[in-house]
């Protein structure tokens, strides 16, 4: 495929938008669907090609936005359909794709479907859309099993009348039953309902969850082959499904997985020619900061994802885990496996750690495939490791008994300008009255001035130029986006790939200076280049 046949999705920049937390349109400390219209021109000037929106959809918001009411509304505290519509219409205008997120797995306690189920009781056709059990025990007093939620607790609530209810995540987010059809025609609905509106695509949430075990078995014991409730093969059968859907609207939309896998092999099946386009690449963001696991990683997934003619999707940071800044700048306390939380070893060094950010910025977008870029990384934020408890509104903190301060630390509001919160993130308009703007539902670090794009923008040292400067690169040199690689000879803690025509990537993650191979220019360095070598934990783009 050449790059002007290839559909968009396969070398697409794509960026993370956490919708509460990237601009706030109306003044109330919230972000919205008008302060992401506000900031479209931003966007351009990045040069991203699309934005993955997190949940915008009506909810009471117990998780965010990731426990749906209603798939087919916006929430008011984001806005309107309308404006929903008039966002995607804007986007396109500047170039710009849209994909919204889809919550598959589970819906809202307060969706209509789950109202509908507790009120008809027992044995009602209402409740075989969810997942609910009559207890253990002699009064039915225990759990149907033994698993766990994943934000900490028993996955299982029990309600009034005595039935258990399965919920994976917090009990506001029963699990639905993906083995009734009435689930499987419902979403396929909400998937034509958004691209009649013009979505581009979905990133899926939960991807690899949706299908469980039929005997709920006991996760004691298991013994490492088929998991009850993750990444059963059942769930490719639902995608094929959503594929045909996707593939009947014009203009190659989309699907990108969110789908944790033991290997990748078992994340490859997910993109086979009929289930779906791409997933993003955990075994990459976990990758520490050494030279022989990330070409480990970059190599096991092309060579893997080749095999189904897909391409990788990279990533380094997104809203659930700690920011790559402050990951870079310090070991973990153990090996990071999929379904667990990072564990840092000791305070972050942050200078190190964003002078490696800048370096793995040129390397994540010097590889095949697309890119994710998640808010604020290209401003080079680092995690907000110091909210105060009273603050926190994760609700894997509470559900964790105050053990897990959850997400919150990657989701505080970018800044954007001044020197003083809120840095710009609410408006400054004769639209708010004033005195009628609120605080940031985050609170915001007072020394964040240096990190706005008003503060960053023109600075030819700043991560918001290196990423504009590498954006605008990655769009216009041939060698970048789709394709393939070869690695170049270097001593050990040195990756040096080519891409052709005439592209080397060196990144050297070693502690000795490294004397760059031939090249007509730098392109671009994510610092100084002196004497033809680069410095450690430094990356280089160069021409051949």
């Amino acid at each position: 495929m050449s790059p002007t046949t290839a559909p968009w999705w396969r070398s697409a920049v794509i960026y993370q938008v956490y919708i509460r937390s990237f601009a706030d349109g109306n003044g109330d400390g919230v972000g919205d669907i008008a302060g992401i219209r506000s900031r479209l021109p931003y966007l351009k000037s990045l040069g991203v090609d699309a934005l993955w929106i997190n949940p915008w959809y009506k909810s009471p918001m117990a998780d965010h936005g990731y426990d749906v009411a209603d798939y087919r509304e916006i929430d008011p505290l984001f806005g309107t359909v309308a404006e929903a519509e008039q966002l995607i219409e804007e986007a396109h205008a500047h170039g710009i794709r849209i994909v919204p997120d889809i919550v598959p797995n589970h819906s809202s306690d307060q969706h209509a479907w789950f109202r509908a189920a507790l009120a008809a009781g027992p044995g009602s056709p209402e409740r075989e859309r969810f997942i609910f059990r009559p207890g253990r025990g002699p009064d039915g007093a225990l759990p149907p099993n033994d698993w766990d939620s994943r934000f900490g607790g028993p996955a299982w609530t029990r309600v009034a009348d005595g039935e258990w209810y399965l919920h994976l995540f917090t009990p506001q987010q029963p699990d639905l039953d993906w083995q009734h059809p009435d689930v499987h025609a419902e979403f396929e609905s909400v998937l034509r309902f958004w691209f009649e509106r013009g979505v581009d695509g979905f990133r899926i949430d939960v991807a690899h969850g949706l299908v469980k075990d039929p005997e709920l078995p006991d996760l004691a014991g298991h013994d490492g082959g088929t998991h009850p409730f993750w990444d059963r093969d059942e769930v490719h059968d639902i995608y094929r499904a959503w594929r045909k859907v996707a593939d009947e609207y014009p203009g190659d939309r989309a699907f990108v997985a969110e789908a944790w896998t033991d290997t990748p092999e078992r994340l490859a099946a997910y993109l086979r020619p009929d289930v779906l386009h791409t997933a993003f690449n955990f075994d990459y963001l976990m990758a520490s900061w050494d030279a022989k696991d990330l070409r480990a990683v970059i190599d096991d997934t092309i060579a893997t994802l080749g095999t189904v003619g897909a391409p990788a999707t990279w990533v380094m940071s997104n809203h659930d885990v700690m920011r790559h800044a402050s990951r870079y700048g310090r070991n973990a306390a153990r090996k990071w496996v999929a379904n667990e939380s990072y564990v840092p070893a000791g305070p972050a060094d942050l200078e190190l750690g964003t002078r490696r950010a800048r370096a793995a910025a040129l390397l994540t977008l010097a590889l095949p495939g697309g890119v994710y870029v998640y808010q604020g990384e290209e401003l080079g934020l680092p995690e907000v490791e110091d909210l105060p408890e009273a603050a926190l509104q994760d609700p894997v903190w509470e559900r964790s008994g105050h053990t897990d301060r959850g997400r919150d630390g990657c989701r505080v509001p970018i800044p954007w300008s001044g020197r003083t919160k809120p840095y710009g993130f609410s408006p400054e308009t004769p639209d708010v009255p004033e005195g009628a703007t609120a605080a940031p539902w985050l609170p915001q670090p007072a020394d964040w001035s240096p990190y706005t794009v008003e503060a960053q923008t023109g600075d030819a040292t700043s991560m918001l130029e290196l990423y504009r400067a590498a954006l605008l690169l990655r769009r216009e040199h041939p060698a970048l986006g789709d394709g393939g690689l070869t690695w170049l000879d270097a001593p050990t803690g040195v990756l040096a790939l080519r891409r052709e025509p005439g592209f080397v990537c060196v990144v050297n993650l070693s502690t000795e200076p490294y004397e760059l191979p031939d090249h007509t220019s730098v392109l671009l360095a994510s610092g100084p280049v002196e004497n033809n070598r680069l410095a450690p934990d430094q990356a280089a783009w160069l021409a051949v």
